[in-house]
């Protein structure tokens, strides 16, 4: 629902604020007063197209925004969630901003948007009837949403949906698993290659990890008994090795401890001192004894390692990966060697898969048949009251060609169907109008008058579903051409409308405006040399006022007063 409308310097509106109320808002006044243009600026704000022209004489920038109240309106914080839109408020604000010399800039909630995004969340927000918009309502593929509405076909939908889903990811299945027979057996030669070709390497976990650290002791093996060596032998074997002259130190601090026992905790510690040097000792010698430079040992690790490191390359990067990649081929094999079995299964589940749709689909197609009929009827009766008498309208079925799904079905099982499967059924669905007696019945796109359009948009709108439709309906020009019980049916339908959806009006009728839930005067007027165009908002009796103009133009009488309360006071009750 929109709740705040403000736009500052776009065409003659120097700066505007609307708030508008639940129910059915009307905006009237006299003609070329600027009502159309606030239309104007609620579809800019919602993705229409922009231009410098449309700034304010004299101005260098322009701007409309917006405060929608989203409540329960989850598809759109679907979209804005997609969008990666900040939605954790009840509310959005959007933001359109247009430069005299540059690109104009998109808001919403503060951040930064397009066009695309205002364009794609616009059928969830607001619907705008008027000359010259392209009704969301009037493409084909809505029409099936409005009949299955009035046919009460959610629940039959859903179940086609189902069986849709099911039977697409079977047919997926199978498509994936019938390879020729000859892609087969390469791709069995080539599995039985890579398992051997693994298995002959005999592998063990974290055994490139044991041969690099053996590696470097062989290719350091020289440089390693040179090192030990030297180290066992000042330690402990040479003449004047540290052991021979520890052995001399501790004999002295023996002496010391007898003469002076605070030498005595020396000494223990002394003595562990030479246990450590021992155990050295002991290593060193034991590890220079064990050295053993082999050239034929370092050819046999290099050539191991160079085996393990072109299976890793090939096989994932780690002798992990290369045996868990050996699970997965046998696995694989063991899948193609099965195939003709697990297609046989596969092919009978999707001819299971088909006759559910099948049976899913026929049921919501009767239930569409059956429907029409009666959806064509309640339309005729609507025209009857809003000035389209001689209008005909009228549902055609259609299926213009085969699905994709259709021809993949054929190539898999040889299921001849001659259907165009989809989520929503087989059937197309395309709404057909006339607006005149005599002329042809055509699509309903481009064959009627701004006027007849709104009307047209009106009764749809009347006698389907409220929740197909946006939090609020805008009809700019539905009064065109009509007056008397005509606008007066045309009021009382909207009045029935808004207790759904927000509706915002512009009309030039009393019949309508008398129904009026929040009334809003449009006025034009020149200030400091500049024309300005205002909003206000009636009280009662601004109302009473603005629809005794509409009785009496520029005069307004007494009895025109009088009438017009009669006026109010009987849309209240009716």
């Amino acid at each position: 629902m929109l709740r705040l409308l403000n736009i500052v310097n776009f065409a003659v509106i120097d700066r505007l604020q609307v708030e508008l109320k639940p129910g059915l808002n009307v905006l009237s006044g006299e003609t070329g007063s600027g009502k159309s243009i606030i239309i104007d600026a609620l579809g800019l704000l919602l993705g229409d197209r922009s231009s410098p022209d449309l700034i304010r004489s004299g101005e260098e920038r322009a701007f409309v925004e917006g405060v929608f109240d989203i409540q329960e309106n989850s598809p759109l914080v679907d979209a804005l969630s997609i969008a990666g839109i900040d939605v954790s408020e009840q509310e959005i604000l959007i933001k359109r901003e247009l430069v005299a010399n540059g690109r104009g800039r998109i808001f919403i909630n503060n951040q930064v948007a397009n066009t695309g995004l205002l364009k794609s969340i616009q059928p969830h927000l607001v619907d705008i009837h008027g000359q010259g918009d392209q009704q969301s309502l009037l493409q084909p593929e809505v029409h099936l949403n409005l009949l299955d509405a009035f046919a009460g076909a959610a629940k039959n939908r859903s179940r086609v949906a189902q069986a849709y889903d099911n039977l697409q990811r079977v047919a997926r299945e199978l498509e994936q698993l019938r390879q020729s027979e000859s892609e087969r057996l390469q791709t069995l030669d080539m599995i039985d290659f890579q398992i051997a070709e693994i298995e002959q390497a005999n592998l063990v976990e974290n055994e490139d990890v044991e041969l690099d650290v053996e590696r470097n002791l062989l290719v350091n093996a020289e440089k390693l008994a040179e090192l030990s060596g030297e180290a066992y032998r000042l330690l402990y074997e040479d003449e004047e090795s540290i052991l021979t002259t520890f052995a001399a130190v501790q004999k002295r601090l023996s002496d010391l401890a007898e003469v002076d026992n605070r030498f005595s905790t020396y000494l223990e510690q002394l003595y562990t001192v030479k246990y450590t040097l021992n155990d050295i000792a002991f290593f060193l010698g034991d590890y220079y004894g064990g050295i053993q430079a082999s050239p034929e040992r370092l050819r046999v690790v290099d050539d191991r390692l160079v085996e393990l490191n072109k299976l890793k390359r090939k096989y994932g990067g780690s002798i992990e990966a290369v045996i868990e990649t050996h699970t997965n081929l046998v696995r694989r094999k063991q899948q193609l060697l099965n195939s003709e079995e697990q297609s046989q299964l596969l092919e009978d589940e999707l001819k299971g898969a088909i006759e559910e749709y099948e049976k899913e689909s026929a049921v919501l197609s009767k239930l569409r048949q059956s429907c029409s009929g009666k959806f064509e009827s309640a339309l005729h009766r609507e025209f009857r009251d809003i000035s389209l008498g001689g209008a005909r309208f009228s549902i055609r079925f259609g299926d213009t060609h085969r699905s994709q799904l259709a021809q993949k079905l054929q190539s898999l099982i040889g299921c001849s169907n001659e259907h165009t499967l989809r989520r929503t059924g087989k059937e197309d669905v395309e709404f057909y109008f006339s607006a005149n007696v005599g002329e042809e019945m055509r699509p309903m796109s481009g064959v009627a008058s701004g006027g007849e359009l709104s009307r047209l948009m009106l009764a749809l709108k009347t006698i389907t579903s409220p929740t197909l439709f946006p939090k609020t309906l805008i009809f700019d020009e539905i009064d065109v051409g009509i007056g008397g019980s005509v606008a007066d049916a045309v009021g009382m339908r909207l009045k029935r409308l808004a207790k759904a959806s927000q509706v915002l009006c512009v009309t030039h009728q009393l019949q309508i405006a008398r129904y009026a839930d929040a009334h809003f005067l449009v006025s034009k007027g020149v200030v400091n040399g500049r024309t300005v165009t205002g909003v206000a908002e009636l009280d009662e009796q601004g109302r009473v006022e603005e629809l005794a103009r509409m009785i009496g133009g520029s005069e307004v009488t007494a009895s025109a007063r009088k009438h017009a309360k009669e006026l109010i006071k009987s849309a209240s009750v009716e």
